[in-house]
């Protein structure tokens, strides 16, 4: 029997994919951005889209489902927020759609990713207890995409949550940590002693050849004053351009190619042209082999 699944918060389609691998069928997918159904739907064309605020939705219009997938807004829970500002109350309010759809439908399982900070919520508990009191049993899993052979470190929060008399233990594969995946020819390359270069990115460069070699990544961010190996997963894709390569005298941003391949979307998955919608989508994506492994376990 297919397993009937519906997608909160669908985004880019990460977790449908996932499931798709998994031989689910993907019933129905909600998402608020215009784009992101937009995408989805040239991705998943047999699925029923709606594209609306789900704390909106009318759930009697959601079809029946054995599996709830949900990725509610990370942006009011991750470290990577900055200062705390009133829209992120309305971002982490997002989790509670997941309640009611529950509550509305009642499937035997909701699988629920976020960042580990989801957790740290001040109303997680509340919301725990809300689960709960559905019948629910619940277990968390934070799950770093690397150990699923994908190549991006890529740490996430699961909640698997299960209608069941005792909580759904998992055991799930782990795989060899695989290199980013590079395509040396394409890109646009540019000279790294160009004038204009920031003094910041002229350290890491140095600091990377000392410790890389002629060719590394190097990272956009404040914290970061060194080159990473291009031997190691690509670290945490996020919805703005934060590496470079470099390679010789030269340097470039990576590609959204490169980026889909970190992120396990298959070459062939459809993306925007716009390489910011590109990356805007996959960023806050769910990866997709992840997503597959936790939920061949659940259904086995």
């Amino acid at each position: 029997m297919t397993v009937k699944v519906v997608d909160l918060f669908s985004g880019a389609g990460g977790f449908s994919e996932g499931a798709r691998r998994a031989g689910c069928e993907i019933l129905w997918a909600g998402n608020h951005w215009p784009s992101a159904v937009e995408w989805h739907a040239k991705n998943h064309p047999s699925t029923q889209h709606v594209c609306q605020d789900l704390h909106q939705a009318d759930w009697e219009k959601v079809p029946q489902h054995d599996l709830l997938l949900a990725s509610p807004s990370c942006q009011g829970f991750s470290r990577a927020r900055g200062t705390d500002k009133p829209r992120h109350d309305a971002a982490r309010s997002t989790a509670w759609a997941v309640v009611s759809c529950a509550e509305f439908h009642r499937p035997e399982l909701v699988l629920v990713e976020n960042v580990p900070e989801f957790q740290q919520w001040v109303l997680f508990p509340a919301w725990e207890l809300a689960m709960q009191a559905l019948g629910y049993q619940m277990t968390p899993y934070v799950i770093d995409a690397a150990d699923h052979g994908v190549p991006q470190n890529r740490v996430r929060l699961f909640i698997v949550c299960s209608r069941s008399k005792s909580p759904r233990f998992i055991s799930l594969p782990k795989r060899p940590h695989q290199p980013a995946v590079i395509d040396w020819e394409s890109g646009s390359w540019s000279e790294i002693n160009t004038p204009g270069r920031s003094a910041a990115t002229l350290e890491k460069i140095t600091n990377g050849r000392r410790s890389c070699g002629e060719r590394f990544l190097i990272t956009y961010n404040k914290s970061s004053r060194n080159g990473r190996s291009i031997q190691r997963p690509l670290g945490t894709v996020t919805t703005r351009d934060r590496y470079g390569l470099v390679s010789g005298d030269k340097m470039r941003m990576l590609t959204i190619s490169e980026y889909r391949a970190a992120m396990d979307f298959a070459p062939d998955y459809l993306l925007p042209d716009n390489h910011k919608l590109a990356l805007h989508l996959i960023g806050n994506a769910v990866v997709p082999a992840v997503a597959k492994d936790i939920i061949m376990e659940l259904i086995a």
